[in-house]
């Protein structure tokens, strides 16, 4: 997988399917300067773990910023040319909702998160979790939830060159033009 010199690249796919991974990888081979937002929050020590973990995957030099809620502010101070990586929209999405914003409300984030991604002079790679191909979640919130992911990724995937889904750590690569929603 080769990461263009402009353009959102969307990589999706299960939990511990190698989406940070890839991420990682693409922004090493990156030759010039790497920014990222990270959307998580250790909020328990299961967190922390996993924190901590992809801190250590990932070279240090890179201008990391941690925002759970406000992306496009944080992406505003990203210098245009930088290869922006997004970790992770899955976070993001939860996030909102617990902050107490309404379904739309977190729609339209991320359409204007698309929109702001697509403007980049430089490329982006945005990580996301494919929530529902899985297990139908039992309660209200959970369905609301994989809804509202899905409703995210799909309105930052048509504003993507390429849409990366990671299976077992191998990526399958679809540059098909989106379907209208």
């Amino acid at each position: 997988m080769r990461l263009a010199s402009d353009g959102v690249t969307l990589l999706t796919g299960g939990a511990r399917s190698g989406k940070s991974a890839a991420a990682v990888q693409l922004g090493r081979a990156w030759q010039g300067a790497v920014s990222m937002v990270v959307t998580a929050e250790a909020l328990d020590e299961e967190m922390a773990h996993r924190i901590a973990r992809h801190r250590q995957d990932r070279p240090e030099g890179w201008n990391e910023i941690e925002e759970p809620l406000v992306v496009g502010a944080a992406l505003a101070t990203v210098d245009q040319h930088d290869l922006f990586i997004l970790d992770c929209v899955t976070m993001w999405v939860s996030n909102l909702m617990l902050s107490g914003l309404g379904d739309d409300e977190i729609l339209e984030c991320a359409e204007r998160l698309g929109a702001q991604l697509a403007g980049r002079q430089g490329p982006s790679i945005v990580v996301t979790n494919e929530v529902g191909a899985g297990v139908h979640p039992p309660t209200a919130d959970g369905m609301r939830y994989r809804d509202l992911l899905g409703g995210a990724n799909q309105r930052l995937a048509i504003v993507a060159s390429d849409v990366v889904l990671m299976v077992a750590g191998r990526a399958l690569v679809s540059s098909e033009e989106p379907l209208a929603w």
